[in-house]
Parts: structure tokens; C-alpha cells; sequence
């Protein structure tokens, strides 16, 4: 049970309230709810003991069985009583109790006599009470009376009914779809809570009939809806017809006009929701926002912080699509800055740096700096990263901005805050070449005094990155150094990595490079002293001024070419033997591994059945199945094994799917088998496939399967030549042939005889896809900049209209079968340009990098630029080929 509240000091100041519930214990409560048996009724003190029951109740207190069952039976005796007060407790208690469908009858006569009572407090609770705690059956019986209080006189009662119907259609949607005329009628009642909650349930019964709701929108948006709160639900309902039906021919669209209107409303919620249902369309146009963005920018000088607040956070997410659109509200928003409220305030600075011109920069930056120390760390966050947005804008003023992010680096704050700082600052050296220099020194004052070891680790790899590259590398030396004998054993060993990256850099700093990392192989840490270790003998040259090998630096600054996951699961998998580690074992796919079970010592299997003792993925697996069969031996290695794809409908008699393996100049298809009649048993299964829409490709092997048993999973195998180097696609029918024989269920013996049967499979198509290794890269950026521009290809594509950038970034992943790299597969709402980021491993082992620009044109129309970096050009031309016929 929560802690309750204690009561207040009248001389401290910063205690908490007083709460009537401090110290109250389930079994006193239950003690007391003997009061209800008196016979004499004390309805004042019934009622505080109900509360304490309700407040238990909502602070998750568990009654049993017996103490729920026991407390019902006491508050029905209640319904005697003639008190307004307790009877309204009475209807709440019985709904939190929930009780069960023996228990419901009880309170059933009491409740339904309420209902038709004189009294309109007793027929709206009743009728709350009875929807909750009734089921279908006893539902059929009160629907008369449900109806009738739909369209009663009493607005209170016909809200009761409305929002019951609102609750049971989710459990008994059947009868409530049939009170559609009586909502209907309650939809023109005159009382503003009955018209809202009539039009919710109105909506809810025609949701699934985009036609119906449709009409609905039609009807109401001719002014017969007068309730505030029931116009905010037509407007949201409104949006939702224009986005389903998109912009006409003549390029107007239905029911903006009806939205305008409602800016010029006398409820300042109607006024809102319109103005930001006209911000919310999609791909609004400047024109359409006009008068939207008019109603905010009045919103943004009103007495009332919720309007304040509701007007400037509006304005923040148009200036995301429209930032030129906000300009005009830019001097009402600057008075906002020193707004006590500082939610109103970050949303009103970040709104400022989204929308604000070169000019006004400056500025800017002097109003933040005062405004910073005030707001907590989550809004600190947001600011940090417009600042960072705006910087990418205006390039020229990087200094300010730069000047402005370092200082607050300095500043006390959480590590997430820091981390928002530290990765800007990141990202502005990585896109700004001029604030390289000055960013990393930002950076190493940082770490001079940085209590986050994550936060040092990070800034140094990206030190030992970039730092080398830098007009003066030597003077970040002294920040590395001071880690290593400063900092813990994770930043330690960091900086170790980092000095040896300068060493293979920089061949002038080598000899005293070479002097620190001996100075590391004293260390206390084992990690720290291996690395160094290993890094003395990588650069070797005992330290003189030599170049370094490339070797050396393809060890240091290249990207690992297997995911960490896989690496990780392997090494786990690895059982210590006589035969080393083999990094080449690891599956370049990216997907995961089951974490093989290690057998306990002294309990391996003997004999030639034995298996091996490195357990294997499931490429692994594969590779070694093939190799088995003599007929496909001689393929050579297995590049890909692709996701089985099934050839059968679920529940049918046989269960067939279909792994694809990929080798250089073959594909074989492995059709996995199962037999799920039990009276069945299935003989010299084979697949006749038919390539006649797959004219690169020829049959050469096949395997049939000799029995497949009941739910005995089996395999039969199909071969076909393609030619090398051409990523040839087509489209195979299928056809399961066998020799079906009877099986005793009794003996479960088959019958000597048997008949030849057929069964017609799925189409398999074979596509460009399925020649592309889903391989990531750590560092797009390096790994891009490392293939060079020798086997570039770029160029422009129309990809026609499309519902947006989501689908076409979608569409392009899928038909290109590569791994999205940084996150760039995500696009952000209402977007209207991105950028895409893959990175794969094509048929013949070649390095695959893309860099896809995708923007919106005209009304869905969606283009696309394609950047494509390879270890080979003709591989570049043939992702091009793809996309041009995709």
C-alpha cells in the first residue's frame, strides 16, 4: 500500500499535507464494515467507512474472495437507506467490487428499481452501475430501458446511458449497434455533455465504415453541433475523413473549409483543436497554414499559461516543416523566454532556434545563457539539440554556437544531459571542418574533469579518430596521457587505444608515443597492460620515426567486418580446444544466434558419430548439410542462406516451406517437409519445379526424400545453375510429388501398396534481394569515406506516388535486401526529405555501401537520389540496375 500522507508541522514549511487516510489497515476497515448490519443506519459514518474502502481499493489493496463477498453482502443491505449521499457510495462500491454472476443478482431488483425511480441521481448511477456489473443475457432484459434513457429529458440520465453504451460496445457491440436512432436523436440535444458523448458513440458503432462515418462528417458539419467539446470531437473526426480521402483533382480539400470556420469560434478549445488539426494535415501548404498560424500567435499573448502553452507547442512542431511559416510569431515568442512557467519557455527558445535568421543568432544566445540554469535537466536536452539543428543551418556562426555548447558542458548536470552536449559537439565537428580544431579541445577540457565513464571512453575513440588528422596532433597528447593516470581501468585502457592510433598516424610522434605505452605495461589492470602490449608489437619499429604499415592501420581504424552480436555469441559458443578461435566462423548476418548449450566436462559423445565441438549458427548448419550431400559438394562456400518462405497455407495437409541457399554460380532450394495426417505415410517425396519463367537458370540435381512420416519434418533438395557474377531472378512453380500409402492408426504399419499423388505449391521467386548479405558497418562515415569515390554511381529516380517517405524508404530497403546503418531506416513524422543509410555484402564477397536521399515533390510524389560506393563498379552499376528495374 502506498505510503500515506503525514500531517503537517505548522513549522516546517516543506512537510506534506495532512491526509484523512494516514494509517489506515485493511483488517481495521473490514472490522468496521460491520456498521453496515446495524440496524439503526448511521449514513454519515456508512459513508466514511465506504471511502476507506474505495481509497484501499485504488491503492491496489487485494481483498480476497471471502472479504470482497462478505463487504457486498453488507452494502446491499444500504439500499434501505433513503440518504442521496449514501446511496451514491453505495453504486460506487458495488463497481470497484466488481462482483460475480451469482452475486450480480442480488443487487440486480434494487438496481433496475432505481432505474425507473423519480429520483434522476438514482436512474444515471443505476444505470452506470448495471452496464458495469452486467452480462449479455441480463443486458437484453434493461435494452428498453437503456433506450428510453438515451433520449430522456434529463441531460445527467442521458449522459449516464451514453457513456454505458460507449463501455459495452466493447464487450456487446451487437445490441448497442442497435440504439443507432436514439443516439442519433440524442446527437441534437440541446445539452452540451449530451451532444458530446452521443457523437462519441455515434462515431465509435460507424468506425469501421469509412463511407458511414463519412456521411456522418457530411451531415454535422452543417452547423447543427453546438457543444464545444462535441465540435473538438467533430473536427478530429473531420481530419480524419481528409486524410483518408487525400486532395481532390481541383486541388482543394474537403472539409478545410469547414476547419477555417472553426477558427473563428467563440470556445477558445474549438478555436485550438481547429488550428491544430490545419497544422496536422498532410502536406499542408503555406497558404492553408495562414490562418492557423494567425489564432496561434494571438493564443501566444493570452493571460491563461494553458493557452500559452498549447499555442507555443504548436508552433514548435510546424517550425520542424514550415519553420518560414512560424517567422511572423518570432517577436510574441521572445517575450515568452522569462515566462514562469518553463515548460512554456524551452518550447518557446527551441520554437526561436528552429525559425530564427542568421541575424539574430547572437541574440539568441545571450537570452539562453540566463535562461539555462533555471529549467531542469529534460528541458536542457531539447534546447541543446535546436542549438545543434541550427548550427548545421548557419555553418558560418559555429563559434558562438560552439562557444555557447562548451560552456554549459562545464556546468553541473546529469549524464544524459552531458551526453546530448558531448554528441553535439560531435556532430558539428564531424559536419563542420573549421570547428574540428576548437570542438576537440572543448572535448579533452571535458574529460580533464568528466565524473561519466562512458562519457571519457566515447571522447576518446572519437579523439583517436580525428585527432591525428588535426594541423597540430600533439597537443591532445597531454589530455590522453593525463587518463592513464588519472582515470579507472575502462578509460585506461581507452586511452591506451587512442595514444596508439596517434602513434600509427603520426609517424613524428611515434618515439614518445612508444615511451607512454611502456610506461602502461606496469599497470594494475590486465586489460590496460595487454593493450598495450599488443599495440608495441602492432606499430613495432621499436619506436623510431618509421611509417606505419597499412595493415597496422586498417587493424586500428577499420570497421570489424561481423556484427558485435554474432562475435559475441560465437565467443560464448566457443569451447576451449586445441584448435584456435577462427573470427572467419563468425556469420556475417545479421540476426541472432541461439546460445548453443554447453556440454559438461567428461561427457562428450565418442565414435564416429561424435559430433563437432564448437557448436555452429544456423549458416553454419546449413553449410555443413550441403556439403554433406554429394550431388551439391562441389558448389563451393555458401554465401547466403535466406528465411525459410512457405509454399502452404497454415492447416493444410502438408506443411512445405523453402530455404534458398546462394553460391556463386548456384541455387539450391531446400524444401523442409511435413506430413500432418496421421493416417498417411509419404514415400519418395520429391519437388518438380518448373523454371520455365526463369530462363537464366538450369536444373542440374535433385534429391528426393525416401519416407516422410507423420510430423516428422524431412528434406528434399533441388539444384539449379546460374550464370557467375549475374544476379539472375525469376519465378519457379512448385509441385510436391509422392507415393502415398494407408496407415494403420491401430499398428501404425503402412500398406505395401500405394498410390502417386500431387500437390500443388506456391510460386518461389527468386530476387535481386536474395544476393545481398545483410552486413553492418559501426562507422557509416568512416567506412564510406574508406571505399573512395573510384567505384561511385550516383543518380536520380522517381519513385512515383507513394502515401510517404516511410513506404519509399520501405520499399527501397526491401528490394535492395541491405542492412539500414545509424538508425536511418526510422523517418520522422511529417518529414518531407531523408536521408536513408545501407550497408551489405554482395554475391562474390564485395563491400556494399548506399546513401539514399529521399524528398517529397508534388501530392505524394516521391524522388530519389542513389549514391552508390563499392569494391567493384560493376557491382555499384548492377545496384543501380536493380533500383532502375525495381
Amino acid at each position: 500500500m502506498a505510503q500515506p500522507l503525514v500531517k503537517k508541522d505548522d513549522d516546517r514549511d516543506d512537510e506534506m499535507d495532512y491526509s484523512p487516510f494516514m494509517g489506515i489497515e485493511k483488517g481495521a476497515v473490514l472490522q468496521e464494515a460491520r456498521v453496515f448490519n446495524d440496524p439503526q443506519l448511521d449514513a454519515r459514518r456508512c459513508s466514511q467507512v465506504i471511502t476507506k474502502l474505495l481509497y484501499l481499493l485504488n491503492q491496489g489493496e487485494a481483498f480476497t474472495k471471502v472479504e470482497a463477498t462478505e463487504v457486498f453482502f453488507s452494502v446491499t443491505k444500504l439500499f434501505q437507506s433513503k440518504d442521496i449521499g449514501l446511496r451514491r457510495m453505495v453504486y460506487l462500491i458495488i463497481k470497484e467490487l466488481s462482483p460475480s454472476a451469482d452475486e450480480v443478482i442480488i443487487v440486480t431488483s434494487s438496481l433496475m428499481k432505481d432505474m425507473n425511480s423519480r429520483t434522476d441521481m438514482y436512474r444515471a448511477n443505476a444505470i452506470r452501475v448495471l452496464c458495469r456489473i452486467t452480462d449479455g443475457t441480463l443486458l437484453t432484459q434493461i435494452e428498453r430501458y437503456l433506450k428510453q434513457a438515451i433520449v430522456d429529458k434529463n441531460p445527467v440520465v442521458a449522459s449516464a446511458a451514453l457513456v454505458s453504451g460507449i463501455h459495452l460496445l466493447q464487450t456487446n457491440p451487437e445490441i448497442v449497434k442497435r440504439w443507432s436512432n436514439e443516439v442519433q436523436e440524442a446527437v441534437q440535444s440541446r445539452a452540451a455533455l449530451v451532444q458530446f458523448h452521443a457523437l462519441a458513440l455515434l462515431h465509435q458503432i460507424r468506425q469501421n465504415d469509412r463511407l458511414a462515418v463519412s456521411k456522418l462528417v457530411t451531415s454535422l458539419t452543417k452547423g447543427s453541433v453546438r457543444s464545444p467539446l462535441a465540435q473538438c470531437l467533430l473536427i478530429r473526426y473531420t481530419s480524419q475523413v481528409i486524410r483518408e480521402s487525400g486532395i481532390s483533382q481541383t486541388g482543394d480539400r474537403p472539409f478545410y473549409d469547414y476547419l477555417e470556420s472553426c477558427l473563428r469560434h467563440k470556445a477558445e478549445m474549438v478555436i485550438f483543436e481547429a488550428a491544430r488539426a490545419i497544422t496536422e494535415l498532410n502536406g499542408v501548404t503555406t497558404r492553408e497554414l495562414t490562418p492557423a498560424i494567425t489564432v496561434l500567435q494571438l493564443f501566444l499573448s493570452s493571460s491563461k499559461p494553458v493557452l500559452r502553452f498549447a499555442a507555443v507547442r504548436t508552433l514548435n512542431k510546424v517550425a520542424m516543416t514550415h519553420p518560414m511559416a512560424v517567422t511572423n510569431c518570432n517577436i510574441d515568442m521572445e517575450s515568452l523566454i522569462s515566462d514562469q512557467n518553463r515548460s512554456i519557455a524551452t518550447l518557446a527558445i527551441t520554437t526561436l532556434l528552429k525559425t530564427g535568421n542568421e541575424s539574430s543568432i547572437d541574440r539568441l544566445m545571450k537570452q539562453i545563457t540566463n535562461f539555462m540554469s533555471d529549467i531542469a535537466d529534460e528541458f536542457k536536452i531539447v534546447v541543446v539539440e535546436a542549438i545543434r539543428s541550427l548550427c548545421l543551418k548557419f555553418p558560418l556562426k559555429y563559434r558562438s554556437l560552439m562557444n555557447f555548447l562548451s560552456n554549459i558542458l562545464r556546468e553541473e548536470g546529469g549524464f544524459e544531459y552531458k551526453k546530448a552536449i558531448v554528441d553535439s559537439i560531435v556532430i558539428l565537428i564531424r559536419d563542420i571542418p573549421d570547428a574540428k580544431e576548437g570542438g576537440l579541445l572543448h572535448l579533452c577540457e571535458f574529460i580533464e574533469d568528466c565524473e561519466f565513464t562512458y562519457l571519457s571512453t566515447q571522447i576518446l575513440h572519437f579523439l583517436g579518430n580525428e585527432g591525428p588528422k588535426t594541423s597540430d596532433p600533439s597537443k591532445y597528447i597531454r589530455y590522453i596521457y593525463n587518463r592513464v593516470i588519472l582515470e579507472n581501468a575502462t578509460v585506461r585502457a581507452s586511452a591506451v587505444s587512442t595514444l596508439a592510433k596517434f602513434g600509427a598516424l603520426v609517424d613524428s610522434l611515434k618515439p614518445r608515443i612508444f615511451v607512454l605505452l611502456k610506461r602502461c605495461l606496469f599497470d594494475s589492470d590486465d586489460e590496460v597492460r595487454d593493450r598495450a602490449t599488443l599495440y608495441l608489437n602492432t606499430l613495432g619499429g621499436d619506436g623510431a620515426v618509421v611509417e606505419t604499415d597499412e595493415e597496422v592501420k586498417e587493424f586500428l581504424f577499420g570497421s570489424l567486418d561481423v556484427p558485435l552480436t554474432n562475435l559475441e555469441t560465437s565467443l560464448k559458443n566457443y569451447e576451449p580446444s586445441e584448435e584456435p578461435f577462427d573470427i572467419y566462423s563468425v556469420p556475417k548476418e545479421v540476426k541472432s544466434q541461439p546460445l548453443a548449450e554447453k556440454k559438461a566436462p567428461g561427457k562428450k559423445p565418442t565414435g564416429l558419430s561424435a559430433p563437432p565441438v564448437a557448436p555452429t549458427s544456423t549458416v553454419d548448419a546449413y553449410e555443413r548439410l550441403l556439403s554433406s550431400i554429394p550431388e551439391f559438394a562441389s558448389y563451393g562456400k555458401l554465401f547466403k542462406s535466406s528465411a525459410p518462405v512457405e509454399l502452404t497455407e497454415a492447416e493444410t495437409e502438408y506443411a512445405v516451406n523453402v530455404v534458398k541457399h546462394i553460391f556463386d554460380s548456384h541455387i539450391v532450394f531446400q524444401y523442409n517437409c511435413t506430413n500432418t495426417i496421421p493416417e498417411q505415410l509419404l514415400e519418395n517425396v520429391s519437388v518438380i519445379v518448373d523454371a520455365s519463367e526463369a530462363e537464366e537458370f538450369s536444373e542440374v540435381a535433385s534429391k528426393p526424400l525416401k519416407s516422410l512420416p507423420y510430423d516428422t519434418p524431412g528434406q528434399t533438395f533441388v539444384a539449379f545453375e546460374r550464370p557467375e557474377g549475374v544476379p539472375a531472378v525469376g519465378k519457379f512453380s512448385n509441385t510436391l510429388r509422392f507415393i502415398v500409402k494407408e496407415v494403420d492408426p491401430s499398428t501404425g504399419e503402412a500398406e505395401d501398396d500405394g498410390v502417386e499423388d500431387e500437390y500443388q505449391l506456391e510460386d518461389l521467386e527468386v530476387v535481386s534481394a536474395d544476393y545481398m548479405l545483410k552486413v553492418g558497418v559501426s562507422n557509416f562515415r568512416n567506412a564510406w569515406e574508406s571505399l573512395g569515390a573510384d567505384c561511385e554511381k550516383i543518380d536520380e529516380y522517381g519513385l512515383g506516388p507513394m502515401e510517404g517517405l516511410t513506404e519509399a524508404v520501405n520499399a527501397v530497403i526491401s528490394l535492395l535486401g541491405m542492412q539500414p546503418c545509424e538508425g536511418t531506416e526510422v523517418v520522422p513524422s511529417n518529414s518531407r526529405s531523408h536521408t536513408c543509410l545501407l550497408s551489405g555484402l554482395y554475391i562474390g564477397n564485395v563491400k556494399v555501401l548506399v546513401r539514399l536521399s529521399f524528398g517529397v515533390g508534388g501530392p505524394k510524389e516521391v524522388a530519389m537520389k542513389l549514391a552508390v560506393r563499392s569494391e567493384d563498379i560493376s557491382v555499384s552499376d548492377a545496384i543501380h540496375e536493380i533500383v532502375a528495374s525495381g
